[in-house]
């Protein structure tokens, strides 16, 4: 049975479902959003029937405070306990299917947001899951990755529906970081799954939508992090990359390759995975990229 049955001592989150007996049928800003993102183009105001850049403004505003989570109602991401299973040093990829991999094939997209509903790029998303028989692999790296969102705050996993083990529903588990931000820590759970009423860490924020997609699956889900942002373009992508002094400290702005060794802190590192890195991922921080020399 799998240890992370038993919560870590937060409250069980609220439902997702906001309160009231209208239901508001106007899409969300952060929908609207998402679905220009991946049209490439801005979202009109227009069509968000919400104030547009995450707060309301008059024309002589000037420095006014950031609202503090998307101004659709979201809530950051609630976190969760990381369970037992969790490995630094995954892989990089983008996938976790292997030649004969069994299981229904389950691809998840979506974007990670700040707090006033703009992408964030470059936010590290590592990936664990069990295998089709409700199994880890804890020796080695199956069902086990790492990404960083695109420019436009935008992941994809393609993976397969994870199977069920006893004490649990069936969820994924996720690690999320933003440059120089803290690590979240939570799982995406599967709506209409039975278990998900006595799961006593099933929590419906974190539900991902879910659809059939000939004999496939296709899931999304948009994580929204505490990461304070002002109105305006959203953040750019880091510049080019320099190259570090073999053998040196670490430092942000540096193009570190697998093998390139440095110094932190008076300890040594070796880099796991090639990266340009950035405030927040020094080595102690992040040990899907660096480990201890």
């Amino acid at each position: 049975m799998d240890g992370d049955t038993t919560p870590d001592g937060t409250t069980p989150g609220e439902a997702a479902t906001p309160g009231g007996t209208t239901p508001d049928r106007r899409p969300s800003r952060k929908t609207v959003l998402r679905a220009a993102l991946a049209a490439s183009v801005a979202a009109p105001a227009a069509l968000i029937g919400v104030p547009a850049l995450a707060r309301t403004a008059p024309d002589t505003a000037t420095d006014l405070e950031p609202t503090p989570q998307c101004d659709d109602g979201d809530d950051p991401t609630p976190p969760q306990m990381e369970g037992p299973y969790f490995k630094p040093d995954s892989p990089r990829r983008t996938s976790l299917l292997e030649p004969g991999t069994p299981g229904t094939r389950l691809t998840v997209t979506g974007y990670v947001f700040g707090r006033a509903c703009r992408p964030i790029p470059g936010v590290l998303l590592d990936f664990w899951q069990a295998d089709v028989n409700g199994a880890y692999d804890n020796t080695g790296f199956r069902f086990r990755g790492h990404q960083f969102t695109d420019a436009q705050g935008a992941f994809r996993l393609t993976t397969i529906v994870p199977g069920l083990y006893p004490g649990r529903t069936r969820h994924l588990h996720v690690k999320a970081q933003a440059p120089g931000r803290p690590v979240l820590t939570t799982q995406l759970y599967f709506p209409g799954e039975p278990r998900n009423n006595t799961d006593a860490l099933f929590d419906p924020r974190l539900l991902m939508t879910v659809r059939d997609a000939g004999g496939a699956r296709e899931a999304a889900f948009d994580f929204v992090l505490d990461v304070a942002q002002q109105p305006g373009p959203g953040p750019s992508p880091t510049g080019g990359p320099t190259t570090p002094p073999p053998g040196g400290a670490w430092r942000a702005g540096a193009s570190y390759a697998a093998g390139d060794r440095v110094t932190h802190g008076g300890a040594a590192y070796v880099c796991l995975q090639a990266h340009l890195a950035q405030p927040g991922w020094e080595p102690p921080s992040v040990p899907a990229l660096w480990r201890a020399a």
